[in-house]
Formats: C-alpha cells, sequence, structure tokens
C-alpha cells in the first residue's frame, strides 16, 4: 500500500510539473507600454479622451539590480534597443514630428547610442526584432542627439513615457541616473492655398 501511495505521489508530482513547464516563466524584464495622450485608454473607455491616438510606445523594462547600468553594464557608443529584450517599438497613428523632422504614421524601432553626455537616437523602420544584433543602419529613418540630463537617485527599473510639453510632448527615457528626452509633436501637413487666375 506505501508503495502504490508514493507511486501515486510521484506521478502526480511528474504530471503537475510537466504542465506547469508548458507555460512560459515570468520575464525578468517585463514588457510595458505607454500612450500619448497619457492614459489613452483609460480615458477612451470612460468618455474622457479629448484627442485623437497619436503615438505608443512598446518596450521591456530590464532592472539595476544594484549594477552600474551606462558605461559598464551597457558601453557607452554602443548600440542599444533601448530596453530589453526585442527593440523597443514606437508606434505613430498619426504624422509626427520628432525632434522637428517629419515621420509618417506606421511602426518602427526604437534605439541608442548612450554616452556619458548624449543619447544618438535612432529611428528605425525594421520592426519585430529581437535586439540590436541586427541593426541596420541603413534603414534608419531619423537620428539625432539629446543631451543626457543626470538624476540625484538612481531609477531602479529601465522607463519610457510620454508627457506634455508646449505644442507637443516628450517622450522621456530614463535609467539609473541618466533622463533624456525625446521631443515630438503632431504634424499638419501645409494647406496649399489655390492659385489665383488673372
Amino acid at each position: 500500500m506505501k508503495h502504490l501511495f508514493f507511486a501515486l505521489v510521484v506521478t502526480s508530482v511528474s504530471l503537475l510539473t510537466q504542465a506547469q513547464s508548458r507555460f512560459p516563466l515570468m520575464d525578468k524584464s517585463p514588457m510595458d507600454m505607454s500612450y500619448y495622450p497619457v492614459n489613452y485608454p483609460i480615458l477612451r473607455i470612460q468618455d474622457k479622451a479629448t484627442e485623437p491616438l497619436v503615438a505608443r510606445v512598446v518596450y521591456s523594462r530590464p532592472q539595476r539590480n544594484g549594477r552600474n547600468v551606462f558605461g559598464e553594464m551597457l558601453e557607452y557608443g554602443k548600440v542599444w534597443r533601448l530596453g530589453a529584450n526585442e527593440a523597443t517599438e514606437l508606434e505613430l497613428y498619426r504624422d509626427v514630428t520628432i525632434n522637428n523632422k517629419v515621420v509618417t504614421k506606421g511602426r518602427y524601432t526604437l534605439y541608442a547610442i548612450p554616452t556619458e553626455e548624449k543619447w544618438t537616437i535612432i529611428v528605425n523602420r525594421e520592426t519585430d526584432i529581437w535586439g540590436a544584433f541586427k541593426y541596420d543602419s541603413e534603414k534608419d529613418v531619423l537620428r539625432f542627439d539629446v543631451p543626457v540630463q543626470k538624476q540625484a537617485e538612481p531609477l531602479e527599473a529601465f522607463t519610457m513615457f510620454f508627457e506634455k510639453a508646449g505644442a507637443g510632448f516628450n517622450l522621456i527615457a530614463a535609467w539609473d541616473t541618466a533622463l533624456v528626452s525625446i521631443p515630438m509633436a503632431t504634424y499638419e501637413k501645409p494647406v496649399k492655398k489655390p492659385v489665383k487666375k488673372k
């Protein structure tokens, strides 16, 4: 009887372990997203959205875990996926300007080349790509520098979010003691004035 009970316990544990192994483990760098206008999906279901959806960023959030991030864990001067896992994706629901340059509606990948004083931000047309291992500069849409703002307190998890700024908005990227602000605005095509016939 003891042998039968033991065999049943072992079989149950084995089946439970096999069933759980079908499911992926919790990622160490969970995926997150941010919208502009801020909290757009919530505003929409509450019938409080006063502006149309403009942009969404989808990214993974690596953790600091006591490490010095920039210059050590992430080498200065190297292309970075701007997060972890899949390269960060920016989806534009309408034409915008990024750093005063027009970028048309669509999906893009964001990369950065961090240095101590500035980050080079890269908007690239290749999407659905893991990391920066196959980054192709030939597919760059836009490349520009933004200054690094030093934060007094280190930020544990890499974070991206949109915030309103004047007539436009900024995409903020921050981790450890570094923060950068990427200037954006909605773009309206100039209306051509009809030529008057003489």
